[in-house]
């Protein structure tokens, strides 16, 4: 057993996913009846560990849920690296049961004497931030800000260049057309505006019961899939920030509490294989439901949800996917309309939750207008 003291902005996934255990066995090791609140300073039990793993292993088989960045993070080393020594064009998508060497692991020979950390170069793209960048490299948003000189990490411009502690100079991978389904997050007539996402407070006044901590680790996230999708306007912006606080209770679930077993067999949601209901249950902030919907956001996003169906619930993707539902249905066209009773029945199928749905936006518009 080892401990561990939560800092802001940690999430048990996170934790669990570092120390090479599970949130469960985290939840029943400290008592944590809801796996969605740890508190900063919070002490807790990691059970079966001494610190966070290092070098071991020359190799590694993917699991489900796995990313690269916490792949990365477990063996001390890089994405960078990793996509380097295996040929991966693409960070985002990694398959369940494939083979992964892990740099400077295992090998024979003296080790080399150390050199000084490289510096690579990354610019910004529309709908970039700080956070996905760290994440995409396998850095921190604190060693980005002090590389770069950044005040403010939630403001950062396209075409600015960034420095990247520990990497060489890299670009990320074109991303690949989607081959069905719906389209990408961007579509026609729903280019990226120029009026930002929101703010903190902003946020913070239209979800009040969201603490500061979640609210700085989603914002960036839920701004990026603003841009993306072209929710620009304060009226977009009320009518998908409502939808979500009544959706994940002001972001406190990004998985769905119910099993997910009411959804077996559901041929309707795609759900036509044994443990699909569990398996694509809600997840992320519009709480993405069932196979099909897994499939389509996972080809529009160039993500394997299909494979790696837990990873709509981490708020990189949480986030993204939510906007792509969004964009699918073309709710920006509703919302500019004002016909908030139309974006729900798009959403929810009927009108369940209608007045704590419309108190939201009423109270968005309130701070956003």
């Amino acid at each position: 057993m080892s401990t561990y003291s939560v800092r802001s902005g940690d999430t048990l996934s996170a934790i669990a996913q570092r120390y090479g255990t599970t949130v469960n066995a985290l939840a029943q090791a400290n008592g944590i009846s809801n796996p969605n609140r740890i508190l900063a300073g919070q002490k807790l039990t990691v059970p079966g560990g001494g610190s966070a793993p290092s070098s071991g292993s020359g190799s590694y088989t993917v699991r489900s849920g796995d990313t690269l960045s916490g792949i990365a993070q477990r063996h001390g080393t890089t994405v960078n690296a990793l996509v380097q020594a295996n040929g991966i064009r693409n960070p985002d998508l990694i398959q369940v049961g494939q083979r992964l060497s892990i740099p400077g692991k295992g090998g024979a020979g003296a080790p080399s004497a150390p050199s000084a950390p490289a510096t690579g170069s990354y610019t910004v793209r529309s709908g970039d931030t700080l956070s996905g960048i760290a994440q995409r490299y396998g850095t921190t948003v604190s060693a980005l800000a002090q590389a770069n000189g950044i005040r403010n990490p939630n403001l950062i411009q396209v075409g600015q260049k960034l420095r990247v502690p520990g990497g060489d100079h890299f670009e990320p991978a074109p991303s690949k057309p989607s081959t069905g389904g719906a389209g990408p997050v961007t579509g026609p007539g729903n280019e990226p505006g120029s009026s930002g996402g929101v703010s903190l407070a902003q946020l913070r006044r239209i979800m009040p019961n969201l603490s500061q901590a979640k609210a700085e680790q989603y914002l960036p996230h839920l701004n990026r899939a603003m841009a993306e999708a072209g929710i620009n306007t304060p009226q977009r912006k009320a009518a998908f920030l409502a939808q979500l606080a009544h959706e994940s209770g002001e972001f406190r679930y990004m998985e769905e509490i119910a099993s997910g077993a009411a959804y077996e067999g559901r041929r309707d949601l795609g759900n036509t294989q044994p443990g699909d209901g569990v398996r694509f249950k809600g997840r992320g902030p519009i709480q993405l439901t069932g196979r099909n919907n897994y499939r389509a956001a996972g080809q529009a996003l160039g993500i394997d949800l299909e494979n790696n169906p837990k990873r709509a619930a981490d708020p990189d993707v949480g986030f993204r996917t939510a906007a792509w539902f969004w964009n699918s249905r073309n709710l920006n066209q509703y919302a500019d309309a004002g016909n908030f009773r139309e974006v729900t029945r798009r959403i929810n199928g009927g009108y369940n939750g209608l007045a704590s749905r419309e108190a939201y936006y009423q109270r968005a518009l309130d701070v956003l207008t």
